[in-house]
């Protein structure tokens, strides 16, 4: 397996204090050489444009706009569960076809004119490719927004990158988390995927890989917890303690 060389970060803004309760009580870390992410909630916050991308497709077709706290309890299961949660009850299901189109239809044109990635992420990023470890994406966006994302706000940094499509099912599935495994020349047993919902958790112990939650993105630390994740981890610089150390 070869990963593209990038020059090391500034060492001193990688050391981050162990600030959640998992991650310090965890004692020697297991390390992986496979890192695979989840997207919206975890490498970006895209929120803002969601609420702009939906509302905007709601009043398009004269349904009621809906608000950042609604939509941010909407989001984790793709741009589809979105939509279908967003419309009101009753609406008629061709409608709501309708709205899910005009949604994608706008994603090229609002697209991620608001997101921005969380704190560290890039520098986290960087330095796994630094010490050898594969990187990949999997999300339940749909896979151009997938492709349209990663390219804009953080170019050449991962190895493979998935969307929901027609030969990658929707998460918990573990079809799309196996195949970005494999593409990445590694083993279940060598990975871990992280992501911000219970249903990433899920999606991890479906494939069999170990499984961290990040508690900034759009579910709490809690929630990700009872979900049975192995760690909750509440800065992006702590995740490097699941990785090979190449000064060691």
């Amino acid at each position: 397996m070869s990963h593209m060389d990038m020059s090391a970060p500034e060492q001193g803004a990688l050391d981050a204090s162990a600030s959640n309760q998992d991650a310090s009580d965890a004692g020697v870390r297991p390390h992986f050489d496979t890192f695979i992410f989840d997207l919206d909630g975890t490498l970006l916050d895209t929120l803002p444009d969601l609420v702009v991308l939906t509302n905007t497709s709601l009043e398009a077709f004269g349904l009621p706009p809906r608000t950042t706290d609604e939509i941010h309890s909407f989001v984790g299961n793709g741009a589809k569960a979105l939509i279908y949660q967003a419309v009101p009850e009753d609406t008629d299901p061709q409608i709501t076809e309708q709205v899910m189109q005009r949604w994608k239809d706008l994603y090229s044109t609002v697209g991620n004119r608001l997101t921005k990635p969380y704190p560290h992420i890039i520098e986290m990023v960087s330095e796994l490719k630094r010490r050898g470890v594969g990187v990949g994406v999997l999300s339940n966006k749909f896979d151009a927004g997938v492709q349209a994302a990663v390219d804009e706000y953080l170019p050449e940094l991962f190895d493979v990158k998935h969307g929901e499509g027609g030969d990658i099912p929707r998460k918990p599935d573990p079809t799309g988390l196996l195949r970005s495994i494999g593409e990445l020349g590694s083993t279940p047993e060598r990975t871990v995927y992280i992501g911000d919902s219970p249903g990433d958790i899920r999606t991890a112990r479906n494939a069999g890989t170990y499984a961290i939650g990040v508690g900034w993105g759009y579910h709490t630390a809690d929630e990700l917890r009872e979900a049975g994740a192995d760690a909750v981890v509440m800065d992006a610089r702590e995740l490097l303690a699941w990785a090979p150390d190449v000064r060691e």
